[in-house]
């Protein structure tokens, strides 16, 4: 199974979205194997926003994101990268297809109500900043009398 970090920002907490959009997430097959409430720091912030640091909306971005507590996810499933990103829409909410979170719920750029890692090998690098290893779980599906291992296809 595939593992993908999902962010809810600091909007979408604000708007009280937190629920609809892990219904959204949960109601597609997705498992939540880890989930917490933090605050971004200064040095976590330019860690998970490396790639971002030299572009001129960084100090914004920052602001934004150390503005209150954010809702750190990890889900698993079957290619979960790539269903996570779909599911999220396009970065620019104005520009993102009705049906998708932020085409559903937002109208900005920056304050989009989620962030989702954009590859496996990023997936891990923002598991691990935000998670430690006894943090993450991975269990069954029982239905019925039967014990379903996360293993499975």
């Amino acid at each position: 199974m595939e593992r993908s970090l999902i962010l809810l920002k600091p909007d979408c907490l604000q708007r009280g979205l937190i629920g609809k959009v892990i219904t959204r997430f949960e109601e597609k097959g997705l498992k939540i194997a880890g989930m917490k409430m933090a605050v971004f720091d200064g040095p976590t912030c330019d860690e998970h926003y490396s790639h971002l640091t030299d572009k001129p909306f960084f100090q914004n971005l920052k602001k934004f994101i150390l503005s209150s507590p954010v809702v750190c996810i990890v889900v698993e499933g079957k290619d979960a990268v790539d269903v996570v990103r779909k599911m999220c829409g396009v970065t620019n909410s104005r520009e993102a297809e009705p049906g998708t979170i932020r085409g559903d719920f937002s109208m900005s750029l920056q304050c989009n109500i989620v962030h989702a890692s954009d590859s496996k090998e990023r997936a891990e690098k923002e598991i691990g900043i935000f998670f430690k290893k006894d943090e993450i779980f991975s269990y069954g599906l029982v239905l019925g009398n039967v014990l379903y291992s996360p293993d499975e296809k």
